[in-house]
């Protein structure tokens, strides 16, 4: 492939073909290495003009071009399976403006989570919906993959607190999608088609985010269950009643067992439950009326925790996925899913899931944003055991299938990236794929940007060559 146009698009330093930055960008953290894919080359643009000329060059010359945010997803959305170009957009670094008198902020692709955070908290502002990995995650990433986090419960998505995106196409057209102001009903919705299309769409290069007034009373703790039914129905009922808490977070026995191994916590061996509650006033009456329910499911214990034994649970729930996976150097994480499902099938799945595990004689550790129907499980096996490995890949794909049966998705926050996307004509139907698949022909029609990603194999080829 002619990869000389860029080098009158960019400096020397910032085109890399050397084979460190070239393997740094073959892989996510959902991806290990022997499914590596280097690039032929890796880029570092810093401004929209330059995206713009580099997507136009790329498109010219028939190279594919991948967006590299900060490669923390689990699905291979970064991983450039066509090779040509990774796009790396960490330079684009910049809080572009603050606008506390509107509850909004303007930011670059490469922001991370606590440089958003400290900008909004000079006004007592902050942004609701980070996800859990917000401390090395982009806002491009988070956007990209339609991220979300331990505060959708009170809060929403990520997507919810979009207003405005400038997005350069595969031409390296830049349009704007959406609107600084609160609302609009002009046109076609195209700010929330390019949350969650993974790059394959278009490239953002400054979002426009709403902000919120930090609460003035937060409080949280635990409560400990004999039974993992008992947790998982006492959340259902919390958010069922219309409790306002914030956070509300189940975590079973297998996965504290599993932190306590890797981390050195030492969270009791049983089934629990961890919540933070965000109010102006009235918090008090809160706790006591998600107490009262909790109640009805026989805790062995509620506890409120002070502030910095509350910033330590938030801390063992944000490890967990990091010590499920090391936990065992001879088990293989199979599926790292994150299935989610109406509120009243919550309970039914995650029973589902043990029940596969000990029928198959597999560790299927369950935790996440329960309160949301979003259930993190993962599927461990002995890595050199080809039988085990293939109970596990059985395992991955029936809880996937029962999801769907239940009205459920197969992905609630990673997205579909690589290790997904041949569930998503069972989940869709052939017809609505096929509607979204045209939606990528009509904005990228030469298949430039981040071919091989969430469309099933069969789509996996360029538009001209399929018509």
């Amino acid at each position: 492939m002619d990869y000389d146009f860029l080098f009158g698009i960019l400096d020397e330093r910032s085109i890399s073909t050397g084979d460190s930055a070239r393997m740094e960008h073959a892989t996510d953290w959902g991806t290990d290495d022997a499914n590596a894919s280097p690039p032929d080359v890796v880029v570092y643009p810093t401004t929209t003009d330059e995206i713009s000329a580099i997507l136009a060059g790329a498109t010219e010359h028939n190279v594919p071009v991948t967006p590299y945010a900060a490669g923390t997803s689990l699905d291979g959305q970064p991983v450039p399976v066509h090779e040509g170009i990774s796009m790396n957009l960490t330079r684009m670094n910049e809080i572009l403006d603050v606008r506390p008198e509107d509850f909004q902020i303007d930011v670059q692709p490469g922001v991370m989570g606590p440089a958003l955070e400290q900008a909004a908290g000079k006004h007592g502002l902050f942004f609701p919906p980070l996800p859990s990995s917000s401390d090395i995650s982009t806002i491009g990433g988070m956007i990209a993959n339609a991220a979300s986090g331990m505060q959708t419960v009170k809060y929403g998505e990520v997507a919810d607190w979009i207003l405005e995106l400038e997005v350069v196409l595969a031409d390296g057209s830049v349009i704007t999608a959406g609107s600084k102001a609160p609302k609009t009903s002009a046109g076609y919705n195209l700010r929330d088609l390019f949350v969650g299309s993974e790059g394959t769409l278009g490239v953002v290069t400054r979002a426009t985010l709403k902000l919120a007034g930090r609460p003035a009373q937060i409080r949280g703790g635990r409560a400990i269950f004999e039974t993992l039914d008992d947790a998982t129905d006492a959340v259902t009922d919390v958010v069922r009643s219309g409790v306002d808490i914030a956070k509300i977070e189940l975590i079973d026995a297998e996965s504290a067992m599993m932190s306590n191994a890797v981390t050195g916590n030492a969270l009791p061996d049983a089934p629990m439950v961890f919540l933070e509650f965000h109010a102006d006033h009235g918090i008090d009456e809160e706790i006591a009326f998600c107490r009262s329910l909790l109640e009805q499911h026989s805790p062995d214990r509620f506890e409120i925790a002070d502030s910095e034994e509350m910033d330590e649970l938030w801390q063992t729930r944000r490890e967990l996925q990091f010590a499920i996976e090391e936990y065992n150097p001879e088990l293989q994480a199979v599926y790292p899913g994150d299935v989610t499902v109406p509120i009243s099938e919550c309970s039914p799945l995650i029973r589902y899931i043990k029940s596969l595990g000990a029928e198959h004689d597999l560790l299927t550790p369950c935790f996440g944003h329960v309160g949301d129907g979003n259930i993190h499980s993962t599927v461990l096996a002995d890595a050199d055991d080809e039988r085990a490995l293939d109970r596990a890949r059985a395992v991955s794909e029936a809880i996937v299938e029962r999801t769907l049966e239940v009205g459920g998705t197969s992905t609630g926050e990673h997205g579909i990236g690589l290790d997904k996307r041949n569930y998503l004509v069972a989940e869709y139907g052939e017809e609505t794929v096929e509607a979204m698949y045209a939606v990528k022909r009509a904005l990228d029609p030469t298949g430039t940007l981040n071919p091989g990603k969430i469309f099933p194999e069969q789509f996996d080829t360029a538009p001209a060559d399929r018509h």
